[in-house]
């Protein structure tokens, strides 16, 4: 008997292995603030394994803190075992208008040779061959036996180290197994000798790299997966959380979030930084508007976008994408404006200052909740190596946590009632609206949106 897509969905996520998991080993913490303070007070309570994931570790004033930091934990516990991964790309540039020895590999390396300590190791994960075409975006870190997952990288701004902050998630999560299972993850498919090396000591080129970056990519995408030696199917009556690994288009994370866009009853929510859906979630969240489902985004204002520059600066090309992001919003809140106005749909902008948005994430109903970095954008879901803890919570245990996390999120938050209080394209500044032209007369904007 054929299924239908819904049935199938519903399946999909029946079927899904997953750990056990109560309310009391899930906290939900407020702030960037309260990530940085959590962060240190987990390095210095560590006695057995630091492991992170990040994209990338900044030599700034907070990088150096929790640096700092972890060195001090190392010399407290000799034994501590120490490993740190991030991409090999963005680890080996500096900031743009830097020279290349002033990126965050040497800092790594300077710091290394400052404490003489060689196991702590910072490790430069390739997962392709050119950082467009693919970063680490895996996010987790491990300190003993609590997972603390965000989609923040360290540096002062995701830290709000001083006066401006990106705003993302931050979950604490006690759990042996998870941690295990993380860091079993790691050893198994990222610490790969072959195309993943050493950052803070002398190291090869990319250029002399190449064709085994080729096939570690090659390798992650075919058999890259978490083991739930511990694990369970999701129960009918029981919280889990189970971990889930994503790279190429037809991954299991991708595959989940699809499932997780489909068996939505009543509403689904949804936070993105760039407003820029695959295909397939745009195709689902119609169908569930169709289907006389609720539906709610919350996606940055341009100007709380990582790559906007405001117009009194200089302007480069990634510039225009914020610009590229709100145009996509404009013509979406258009074409579904029956919808916003029977208020099905509801589209939120959030602003706060001068600061940024970063946020991920997708709720279904009260019965998932899915933590991920994945951006829910063409890019995340062919380039980047992702993965997300999706838990199911069919007794609805941490509907007040989560419920307190998306009014925390909702905060700094306009409603979008028309798409008229979208700025025109014809409004934006020249830069901007050059940029965008010359990709609509190369037909390149989609292209871009595939990579970007």
């Amino acid at each position: 008997m054929l299924l239908s897509r819904l049935e199938r969905a519903k399946r999909r996520l029946s079927r899904l292995p997953a750990f056990d998991l109560t309310e009391q080993q899930l906290e939900i913490l407020p702030s960037a603030k309260a990530f940085k303070q959590q962060i240190l007070q987990l390095i210095e309570q560590a006695e057995k394994r630091i492991y992170i994931t990040a994209l990338y570790w900044e030599k700034d004033e907070a990088g150096q803190e929790i640096l700092g930091a972890v060195y001090r934990a190392k010399q407290k516990h000799p034994e501590l075992d120490v490993k740190i991964f991030v991409d090999w790309h963005r680890a080996q540039r500096g900031r743009i208008g830097e020279e290349q020895s002033n990126s965050n590999a040497d800092w790594y390396a300077t710091m290394r040779q400052k404490y003489g300590f060689d196991d702590v190791i910072f490790y430069g994960v390739p997962i392709n061959t050119r950082e467009i075409f693919g970063v680490l975006h895996i996010k987790g870190f491990v300190f003993d036996d609590t997972v603390l997952y965000s989609g923040a990288s360290i540096n002062n701004v995701y830290l709000h180290q001083q006066d401006r902050y990106r705003y993302d998630r931050y979950q604490v999560i006690t759990h042996p197994q998870l941690a295990d299972c993380l860091v079993e993850f790691i050893e198994q498919h990222l610490n790969d000798i072959s195309a993943v090396n050493r950052l803070d000591q002398a190291r090869k080129s990319t250029r002399e790299l190449r064709p085994t970056i080729r096939s570690f990519r090659k390798k992650l995408m075919l058999t890259g997966k978490y083991n739930y030696r511990t694990s369970q199917r999701l129960a009918a009556d029981k919280m889990t959380i189970t971990p889930l690994f994503g790279l190429g288009k037809n991954n299991l994370l991708n595959k989940v979030i699809e499932a997780l866009f489909l068996v939505a009853q009543k509403k689904l929510t949804i936070c993105t930084p760039y407003f820029n859906f695959p295909r397939s979630l745009q195709h689902r969240i119609r169908t569930l508007l169709h289907e006389g489902k609720k539906v709610e985004i919350i996606v940055g204002d341009k100007t709380a976008n990582d790559f906007y520059i405001p117009p009194s600066e200089p302007f480069k090309l990634a510039g225009a994408l914020p610009y590229l992001y709100e145009k996509n919003l404009r013509q979406f809140t258009k074409r579904f404006a029956e919808f916003i106005e029977n208020k099905q749909l509801t589209i939120r902008l959030w602003k706060d200052g001068e600061n940024s948005y970063h946020l991920k994430g997708v709720w279904v109903d009260d019965n998932y909740v899915l933590l991920t970095g994945n951006n829910l954008n063409p890019r995340a879901w062919r380039l980047d190596a992702e993965n997300g803890l999706l838990i199911h919570d069919p007794e609805h245990q941490i509907t007040e946590k989560t419920c307190t996390e998306l009014a925390m999120i909702r905060t700094h938050t306009t409603l979008v009632t028309d798409y008229q209080q979208l700025e025109k394209p014809s409004n934006y500044p020249a830069p901007a609206q050059r940029v965008l032209r010359r990709f609509e007369r190369i037909k390149a904007d989609h292209l871009v949106k595939m990579i970007l």
